[in-house]
């Protein structure tokens, strides 16, 4: 058989397989993917103590391009909304009023049917101190969870290299064209995908085709080369296993077309077919609206509304709705103000929303101000989104040491029964 060379031979196992084997995440050790259910690895993680709630799942769903919370939870009383947003208000008739004071955009339809069913609980003024509105900064702030701070992991890896040091394959899937920085972790390499039919990983071809050799070669007696090639064939029998479950999902439940929506139903058939993975990462763009905002939004939040609602149905239909929940968010709301072009320019804090079966529903915190705003004219942050972090850390995902994941000390809020 002809000698293989394999890629970056001088560094460490580690380092190799952080490169991402065909995007999939695999860890130090050589685990048998798959070999069990998503249940059973629960079941045992519990038994030895290692977790106190291994059957839960986080799904992350982020909103880019800075979501106009005025626009999605909407003060429907308060009359400086509509003195601001002459043209962008909705009607009070419009609103879907979810109490006396607060409502939600009239395409949020699929909303309603989760705010109805005691699902959703909405975090009020979410942000951080001095904000910057710079998409890129201010998203970087939220997936490291480190504002004005330089850090290379993200919020979500650190909670991943903590909670599971063992770097187990599979535990975070970041459904997505390019890996989010949120899921950059030390010990743990995320599976990461868009389509599952074009499940392969980004790199050049010569990197592929080294990759491709160490998973058709045989033993060799070389110890270092022989791992890597049961690490590869191991990840390319999970590529498999994505695309297939993907591909034989069946439900009676209606998702939509939007791409949330047609991802949310990757996420559920990844959970039926019995997946390990314990955070998933998805995102919907097109929130920055700083022109023609309702014609834009009408659709972009009818897709969302219903995608959420979808998700949520389903998960129930497979029996998992109590092990599930999604912790929705964005970069920066919108100005308080409309601008001359029917639009919101960029602002500061907005709404966090978590959703599912366990949640407390109803509204957290205190809304914003509308007309006792910063120094620049926008709203007010009334609650530190990493609190709401810490919240899904401790008492979503059961990891009480929440300190050194974000740096600080957050107190949770009281968001699930």
């Amino acid at each position: 058989m002809a000698h293989v060379q394999c890629p970056k031979c001088s560094g460490s196992r580690r380092e190799f397989l952080r490169t991402g084997l065909y995007g999939l995440g695999v860890g130090t050790s050589l685990p048998v993917i798959f070999s069990h259910t998503s249940l059973s690895i629960a079941a045992e993680a519990f038994q030895t103590g290692r977790e106190s709630h291994p059957e839960r799942i986080l799904v992350v769903v982020e909103l880019s391009g800075g979501n106009d919370g005025l626009d999605t939870v909407i003060p429907w009383r308060d009359d400086n909304y509509r003195k601001v947003r002459p043209s962008l208000a909705a009607s009070g008739r419009a609103v879907i009023r979810a109490n006396d004071d607060y409502g939600f955009h009239p395409s949020l339809g699929g909303f309603k049917k989760v705010w109805e069913n005691g699902q959703a609980s909405i975090i009020h003024g979410c942000g951080y101190p001095n904000p910057d509105r710079s998409h890129f900064t201010s998203m970087e702030y939220w997936h490291t969870a480190m504002p004005h701070q330089a850090e290379t992991l993200g919020w979500v890896g650190r909670l991943a290299d903590a909670q599971w040091p063992d770097g187990r394959a599979n535990t975070i899937v970041n459904i997505t064209q390019k890996q989010s920085l949120a899921v950059q972790a030390r010990l743990h390499a995320p599976v990461v995908f868009n389509n599952p039919e074009e499940f392969v990983r980004a790199g050049d071809a010569l990197q592929a085709d080294s990759y491709r050799k160490l998973i058709d070669n045989a033993a060799t007696g070389n110890a270092t080369l022989d791992f890597l090639s049961a690490i590869s064939r191991t990840a390319s029998e999970s590529s498999r296993k994505v695309r297939e479950a993907v591909r034989d999902y069946r439900t009676p439940v209606a998702y939509g077309s939007t791409s949330l929506a047609l991802d949310l139903r990757k996420v559920a058939a990844l959970i039926q077919a019995g997946f390990p993975t314990r955070i998933y990462y998805v995102s919907l763009g097109g929130f920055d609206t700083h022109a023609s905002q309702a014609a834009g939004r009408f659709y972009l939040l009818t897709g969302l509304g219903e995608g959420l609602r979808a998700f949520l149905e389903d998960v129930k239909r497979i029996g998992r709705a109590n092990d599930v929940a999604i912790m929705m968010f964005s970069e920066f709301g919108r100005r308080v103000e409309e601008n001359a072009s029917a639009g919101t320019d960029h602002g500061t804090a907005g709404p966090m929303f978590v959703l599912g079966a366990k949640v407390k529903p109803g509204f957290v915190g205190q809304h914003p101000s509308l007309t006792d705003l910063d120094g620049n004219g926008d709203l007010k942050m009334t609650t530190d989104f990493r609190r709401v972090y810490a919240t899904m850390i401790d008492k979503w995902m059961g990891y009480q040491d929440v300190k050194p994941i974000l740096r600080g000390d957050f107190r949770p809020l009281e968001l699930f029964s």
